[in-house]
């Protein structure tokens, strides 16, 4: 099933997904005010002069931020500070376990900087 948007993709998400989903879309456009929502990759993401800075997915077990690899790899020590697990270019946390809102705008911001944006 391809995604339209970001509505459509929360709400197709597994239900206990969807708040934590909802959340994390909230502060990747807050810290992303001129970015332009966008689905690739069939993931909602935010998008600035067509560079994907941030995107975000539901999986059947966990959730997922993705992000520039420098974003990743200049905030890893905190990532494993808080528990969570990262991979070159994402986190996967669970609605249990979710990302700090801090954490996120710092990845946030330094995936931008990384993009050029």
């Amino acid at each position: 099933m391809t995604m339209v948007d970001h509505d459509a993709y929360i709400a197709a998400a597994p239900e206990p997904f969807r708040p934590s989903l909802k959340r994390l879309r909230a502060l990747l456009a807050s810290a992303l005010p001129e970015a332009e929502e966008v689905v690739a990759y069939n993931m909602p993401g935010f998008s600035i002069s067509g560079s994907v800075v941030a995107s975000y997915a539901a999986f059947s077990k966990q959730c997922g931020l993705y992000l520039l690899p420098s974003a990743i790899s200049e905030h890893a020590e905190e990532i494993a500070a808080v528990g969570l697990k990262a991979t070159k270019t994402g986190i996967t946390f669970s609605p249990r376990k979710p990302i700090p809102d801090d954490l996120v705008e710092r990845l946030v911001r330094a995936s931008r900087k990384a993009a050029g944006a």
